[in-house]
Parts: structure tokens; sequence; C-alpha cells
């Protein structure tokens, strides 16, 4: 039987994001430089779905490393509102696989004329998107042939990775950031994260994070559902506290992404109150220990990508063909 189409692409991931750190390390540097000098007052991402999930992954990211306030574009409230934000002094970061969504290209033109300074992260170079930025970071992911995103996300927190670190000065960051191919090559090669007959018969689902972590929960929360017909919530630990703890008495499962960082600490004192009051967790963990800490994300979804055609197989669905998802998604 032939491997996934998914999987196979999942695979790329580590080659792909080797490639595109050489390839865009002049482009990071002029990009670094330019924003020490014009010293943005805030950031502003837009994007949609596992884009979207990038942009949170970022928001720890740019806000640990900055300093700098970074806040969530409504997309709607330009394409279908039809309302011009002031966005004077902005840098606004376009996260889009295909550059080509109605409503993602709106913002991009509307923060233009807003006189914001527009990055974009996009996979396809000869999209429109491309053509209304200041500058652009290829994915550098190559064609995207399977329903759902994988090595188009990986390469998308590599590219916020090293254009963080050539903004910030981080020169551990810096430093480290070439060894992120050979990281996620040991991922491929590190036993599953998560066995399919957990999660067989499950109808509801938490997925629990904190920080980079919660970044992850959404990741897998929405390929849960869209890949294996689950429905999956994520959670914010901190979040989970203030009313979502209530589902415990549903008999819901509830899945805890474990990420050694900062906040890992903090996250685990949450999870032992949730266990004390009954709570079954099963913990999704990084495939091996030693992993620097904004690595260890892209190293949890590596591995998590090439468990989740098992997790849908094992519910009867084709991972290659899941019923009601396309491949590229345009919205207004």
């Amino acid at each position: 039987m032939s491997e996934p189409l998914i999987s196979l692409e999942a695979k790329e991931a580590p080659k792909r994001i080797a490639e595109q750190l050489e390839e865009n390390d002049h482009a990071t540097d002029k990009l670094g430089s330019h924003l020490k000098l014009m010293k943005p007052r805030y950031i502003y991402i837009v994007g949609r779905g596992s884009s979207d999930h990038a942009g949170t992954f970022a928001k720890y990211l740019f806000e640990i490393e900055t300093g700098i306030p970074v806040a969530s574009a409504a997309p709607s409230v330009t394409s279908i509102y039809g309302k011009k934000l002031n966005l004077d002094k902005a840098l606004v970061l376009v996260i889009s696989q295909s550059g080509r969504s109605p409503d993602i290209l709106a913002q991009a033109e509307m923060a233009k004329q807003s006189g914001a300074f527009v990055v974009a992260l996009v996979n396809d170079e000869n999209s429109p998107l491309c053509d209304i930025t200041d500058a652009v970071l290829p994915l550098k992911a190559g064609e995207q042939n399977a329903i759902g995103a994988t090595k188009s996300l990986l390469t998308t927190l590599s590219a916020l990775l090293q254009f963080a670190a050539k903004w910030s000065s981080n020169k551990e960051l810096r430093r480290s950031i070439y060894d992120l191919p050979e990281l996620l090559e040991q991922s491929i090669k590190a036993p599953s994260i998560i066995q399919p007959e957990l999660l067989t018969d499950v109808k509801d689902c938490a997925i629990l994070g904190r920080g980079f972590g919660y970044a992850v929960a959404r990741e897998v929360a929405i390929k849960l559902v869209g890949l294996c017909g689950i429905h999956a919530e994520p959670f914010s630990s901190a979040e989970f506290l203030h009313g979502g703890v209530s589902l415990i008495e549903q008999n819901i499962t509830v899945l805890n992404t474990l990420i050694q960082d900062e906040s890992f600490k903090s996250h685990m004192a949450q999870v032992r109150q949730f266990e004390q009051r009954g709570v079954s967790l099963h913990h999704i963990k990084q495939p091996f220990k030693k992993i620097p800490p904004r690595f260890a994300p892209l190293t949890v979804l590596q591995r998590f990508y090439l468990d989740l055609p098992e997790i849908a197989k094992a519910r009867g669905i084709d991972p290659d063909n899941p019923p009601g998802i396309q491949k590229i998604t345009r919205t207004l």
C-alpha cells in the first residue's frame, strides 16, 4: 500500500527548510536591518487556517524576541465590512500558502494604503500577494498536492524564526537555526507521539497547550477536525480553567501538548490541577528531549504530521481524500 501523500510531503520539510534558510539568508538580513531602523510600533498578522496558527506562533516569538506588541487580523473587517484600519508605522505580516485568497489580498492592499510596511510569507512566488507587498519571504515549500498543510506550515515557522533571529540580533537563535533541518530529520525517525487507537472512537476532544504549545494545539486541533472527523477544540491551559474545565464532566478526551520551554513549569502546575479533578490527560510529548526551546514546537508538529494519517485510517478515513475538505480554500 502506497504511503499517504500527506506523509510524503511532511517528510520533505527538513530538506525544504535547509534550502529556504540558505536562500533567504540575505533577504532576512536586509529585512532585519530595515526594521531596526523603522522601529515599528506594533506587528499585525494576517492569515487563515494553518497560516493563522503560524501567526499565533509568531505572536509569542516576536513579542519575546523584540518586545513589540503583536495583534491578529480579522480579515472580514476589510473584505466584508469594508473598513480601513490605521496601520501607520505598523509591520504587517501576511502569511499565505497560495497568496490568492480574496480576503487576504484585501487585507494586504488595505495595509499598504494605510501606511504599513507589509511583508508576505508566501509559498507561491508568482501569486498576486507578491505584487502588493513591500517585501517577500518565500517559503520554498514546493508544490502542495496533499489536502492539509504540513511542509508549508513548517517552512512558515522556520522563516519566522530566521526573520526574528536577524531582527532581534539573538546570536544563539541566529547560530542554531541552521541545526533545525537535522532536528526535524530526527523527529521523522522518532517513535510516534500519539497512537491511533487512542482516538479511534473519540467524538470530542480538547487540546491543551501554553505559549508556543498553544500554537501547536491549534494546529493539532484543526488537523484532527479536517482529516480525522474529530470535534477538537484547542485551549490555552490557563484559559481552560476559565470554563473549559467543565467539559471534564462530559468525559471528553483531553490531549496535552508538552513543550519544554519557559512555560513548562506553569503549564504543568495547571495540568496537575486538572488531574486532581479527575481529568485523564494523554500527553503529546516532544519526540526527544534535547531540543532548543524555540524549535521544539516544530519537532512536535513534524512527528504529529506523520502520526496523523494513521489516526485517520483507524477511523475509516482516507487521509488524502477526507470528506468535504479542499486543498486550497479561498474566502471573501
